[in-house]
């Protein structure tokens, strides 16, 4: 199988799906935070790049209290086999965020990932790259596949439980990473649910997940928050920046495992291929843990 990398340009896509010569499948992974009013499966309606399928987080997972949490084997084979993907097929996952272009695709590329899939890509720039380039966009539910059948294979190494993060605040076994912006990290600013107060873990060290992205300038000379994920040396900068020693174990949290999923996407990048993500992560966290393990939340 031809090898397109981690991360993809929008005319090299373009040129794959037009020449038909990889065994391909664009997946739209897009998701939207609780305050901000609409659904992934609404943009994907909107506008998605022809012959995508939609990935839907909040489906493909684990009945728990927690969100979207990680599905077993064999919900995810079902899942990906209904959206036309065998083994062998290479896989494009991108979203559509008028803000942030790759929020919720690096999630998609990990849970992939963590379920022995390889052939997996990102399309750098989001679903914005491909707009601006001017190639064909399709609208409504989009045509169903034929059913696949997938075989995945878990590894537990991808996932830390509450446990494993609540036995390294004495252990200090990993350096924990948290992806949310520094106001809700500090507890100065709200989470997005509201029956969630912000803070953090004891320990972690905070490392925005938009710090990893280059800002934006469209074609129409406007600035948006976020553009394409930076180069290696940069990212190795935000991360030196931040005190953190990619030469040792790595876990990524975030509020509910989306973002920390743009952190493990970093660290890959920079040549760390094992940093792991506490799927839970701070919604978890706030629900399970005590006040005294709960670092600037307001409550306390």
């Amino acid at each position: 199988m031809r090898n397109l990398g981690t991360l993809i340009s929008a005319s090299k896509l373009a040129e794959c799906l037009k020449a038909s010569t990889v065994k391909l499948r664009v997946v739209d992974a897009t998701w939207y935070l609780p305050n901000f009013k609409k659904t992934g499966i609404e943009s994907y309606m909107e506008g998605h790049i022809p012959g995508a399928v939609f990935f839907d987080i909040d489906a493909c997972c684990t009945p728990s209290p927690y969100e979207h949490m990680l599905p077993s084997e064999k919900q995810f084979s079902e899942y990906v086999g209904s959206l036309g993907i065998d083994n062998d097929t290479h896989v494009v996952v991108y979203n559509n965020h008028p803000d942030y272009p790759v929020f919720s695709a690096p999630r998609v590329w990990w849970t992939f990932r963590a379920f022995g899939h390889k052939a997996i890509s990102i399309l750098d720039g989001g679903m914005r790259v491909w707009r601006d380039a001017k190639y064909d966009i399709a609208t409504g539910q989009g045509s169903s596949p034929s059913k696949c059948k997938y075989t995945a294979k878990f590894n537990p190494n991808f996932v830390k439980s509450y446990e494993d993060v609540l036995k390294n605040i004495e252990t200090k076994q990993f350096q924990l990473i948290d992806a949310r912006p520094r106001g809700r990290f500090l507890g100065t600013d709200p989470e997005p649910r509201p029956d969630i107060k912000p803070g953090h873990i004891p320990g972690a060290k905070s490392v925005p997940y938009a710090t990893t992205f280059t800002s934006y300038v469209g074609p129409d000379g406007n600035e948006a928050k976020q553009g394409a994920i930076m180069n290696a040396e940069d990212l190795k900068k935000v991360f030196a920046d931040q005190n953190i020693d990619l030469s040792k174990p790595v876990v990524a949290s975030c509020g509910s495992g989306i973002s920390a999923c743009c952190l493990v996407l970093a660290a890959h990048l920079c040549g760390k291929d094992d940093v792991s993500v506490y799927d839970g992560a701070w919604v978890e966290w706030f629900k399970r843990s005590s006040p005294e393990l709960r670092v600037g939340c307001p409550e306390n």
